[in-house]
């Protein structure tokens, strides 16, 4: 990655008297593919649009290269946006919407040509430019939203939920084919969605929101596999989260046995939550193979694996195994020490819907 592009400092805004963004801190780099994680109304699309010059912050400051942004309109920011409603104009043709930002800059006719071709040629629509965007699939008109953004080579590119009008198959393709945009121009792209799978596929760092707050900034891998607490481990994928003891450090407490674990920091006895993914969870046909013990509760086929609750008399196990244990089966549950993932215990709020 490049030097810092974006940073956030103690940004704040409220509607209202009601907090969206709660005096968050962030920091972007050149070329970065950058997800805004969260479930409805926990602050990422108030954050985008306060880069974007579309809100201005309560407080805190948006500086772009160091210089600060706060009072620049949007049309003055290096920034482009892309919304999930296209916001295509419908009078003008395919070129037409692609050229809207260069006639406005008052570029030259081939300088003007030149681009948008190039553009249309990126965004696999060559040989579409005098199609009215109204004879256009939804995917199309996506792509044709992503070329006006991307002609006048910003440096940042914002997408509110792009593909939140699409259905699933397509919306797979358009992941990648945004990713390898965003590899090809090289240009940084800041990214919302409540979709956890997209984050997951798309991104280099994720930054997942809760109630206006920041909860988590690591790559896919670290926000996976290593949650900071219990929202994160919650809302990214399925977890097992299970109220635990540690107590010593690797050593941790729950559900009648002790673990080893790769965790320590933590006080003598402290009450923490504990993390296990479904695919983390190893069966045996033998229950006394397994340090736990437990019941097949529901079976249910997801196509790669079985997805299987195990009733061990404490809680229901969610497991995901390629190997089908039928319903009533007795079956004996063990978990490697790096898959045991232990957190601070915090009771954490729901988000609220706005």
């Amino acid at each position: 990655m490049g030097k810092n592009l974006i940073e956030l400092k103690n940004l704040t805004k409220s509607y209202n008297g009601v907090t969206a963004v709660d005096s968050i801190n962030m920091t972007i780099r050149e070329k970065e593919f950058v997800t805004l994680l969260g479930p409805s109304g926990c602050g990422k699309t108030t954050t985008l649009r306060m880069i974007g010059g579309f809100e201005d912050p309560d407080d805190g400051e948006i500086l772009f290269e160091g210089r600060l942004l706060n009072n620049d309109p949007p049309y003055k920011r290096n920034i482009n946006t892309v919304f999930q409603r296209y916001a295509l104009f419908p009078h003008l043709n395919v070129f037409e919407n692609v050229a809207f930002g260069l006639r406005i800059k008052k570029k030259s006719n081939e300088e003007i040509r030149l681009k948008v071709e190039k553009m249309l040629k990126m965004v696999d629509l060559e040989g579409f430019d005098k199609r009215n965007v109204d004879s256009l699939s939804g995917g199309q008109q996506q792509r044709v939203a992503i070329a006006r953004a991307l002609v006048n080579e910003p440096k940042l590119l914002l997408l509110d939920e792009p593909l939140g009008a699409l259905d699933l198959k397509l919306r797979k393709e358009m992941q990648l084919e945004l990713l390898d945009m965003q590899r090809s121009v090289g240009i940084t792209f800041i990214y919302v969605t409540h979709d956890q799978e997209e984050a997951l596929t798309m991104s280099d760092t994720i930054v997942v929101m809760n109630k206006g707050i920041i909860q988590q900034i690591g790559t896919p891998q670290d926000i996976y596999n290593e949650p900071v607490n219990r929202f994160v481990a919650d809302f990214i994928g399925e977890s097992n989260i299970i109220e635990a003891n540690m107590i010593e450090d690797f050593r941790v407490h729950f559900d009648g046995s002790d673990f080893d674990c790769i965790d320590k920091g933590f006080r003598p006895d402290e009450p923490v939550d504990v993390v296990i993914r479904p695919e983390d969870i190893y069966l045996h046909s033998n229950p006394a193979d397994g340090k736990i013990q437990g019941t097949v509760v529901s079976v249910v086929f997801k196509g790669v694996h079985y997805e299987m609750l195990i009733d061990d008399g404490n809680r229901e196990y969610m497991v995901h195994n390629t190997t089908m244990f039928p319903v009533g089966s007795s079956v004996g549950m063990n978990v490697m020490p790096a898959d045991i993932q232990v957190m601070k215990r915090k009771e954490e709020e729901p988000c609220e819907e706005e």
